[in-house]
């Protein structure tokens, strides 16, 4: 069974790690089932059957799916695209976590899909090209962080776990893997218009060597409000809660400008 580069595929070859993923998700209450996501031939599928949690996994190749129904008998796998699933037809309104080795095409989709349902995903283990791992979890003022950095921790604490060698897969990927842990914040409340935040954080980041009183114009048009000092610094340079404090900067000068 050969991987597929239009898959994404590079099958882990490491019972240690694949072992070490697997006990990497905590065992908590907040959730009562357990999605992977890409088991492939099942490396990290018969380590995470062992957990207290019913396994149900999704496979985007049908050559895989034949292979874990013949191999994993009492798995339940779905036959669909990640990026395509109805939660609530797998799950109802139940919690789930959220595991897998992750295709590196979509792995930062993912991570997106699992912040739009973060109500319903309390954690996150995932395995990711290395550089994109190191994007989730940056801190402000590095070359890292950026829009997957800040709408990630605005909702889930994130823990750069362990690094995976390339050798460690087959075929080998042209780059480096890191495994990081996601878990939810007991509040999930920002503090400020959700939509608007994803907006200003997304449009000032996509022209981010620019300072935000050249952004913000898109959104403000009044030299007064762009005056402040603060917007003389670029968006790597402001932290999820200056971004939440923007917002609220931002909303109410919209609705004193209606």
């Amino acid at each position: 069974m050969k991987a597929k580069k239009s898959y994404g595929q590079h099958f882990l070859t490491s019972e240690k790690i694949a072992e070490k993923i697997a006990d990497a998700i905590q065992l908590s209450t907040e959730w009562k089932y357990l999605l992977e996501v890409g088991p492939g031939k099942g490396m990290l599928t018969k380590y995470l059957m062992q957990k207290p949690y019913p396994l149900t996994a999704v496979e985007a190749d049908a050559d895989m799916v034949a292979y874990l129904k013949i191999h994993y008998p009492s798995l339940n796998v779905i036959f669909n695209d990640f990026l395509k699933l109805d939660f609530s037809s797998v799950f109802g309104t139940e919690p789930f976590g959220l595991i897998g080795n992750f295709p590196y095409n979509i792995s930062s989709q993912i991570v997106f899909m699992m912040i739009d349902h973060k109500n319903q995903i309390p954690e996150m283990v995932g395995m990711f090209q290395k550089e994109v791992a190191e994007r989730i979890v940056a801190t402000p003022n590095g070359k890292d962080y950026g829009i997957l950095s800040i709408l990630t921790q605005a909702w889930f604490d994130a823990t750069y776990l362990f690094g995976v060698d390339k050798a460690n897969f087959n075929p080998p990927p042209k780059v480096q893997s890191a495994v990081v842990r996601l878990v939810r914040k007991s509040n999930m409340e920002l503090g400020c218009d959700e939509k608007l935040f994803k907006n200003i954080v997304k449009q000032t980041f996509n022209q981010r060597r620019k300072m935000l009183r050249n952004t913000l114009k898109q959104f403000v048009n009044e030299d007064k409000f762009l005056e402040n000092p603060l917007y003389t610094k670029r968006p790597e340079n402001f932290s999820v809660q200056d971004f939440i404090n923007l917002t609220n900067d931002v909303e109410a000068w919209i609705k004193n400008n209606s």
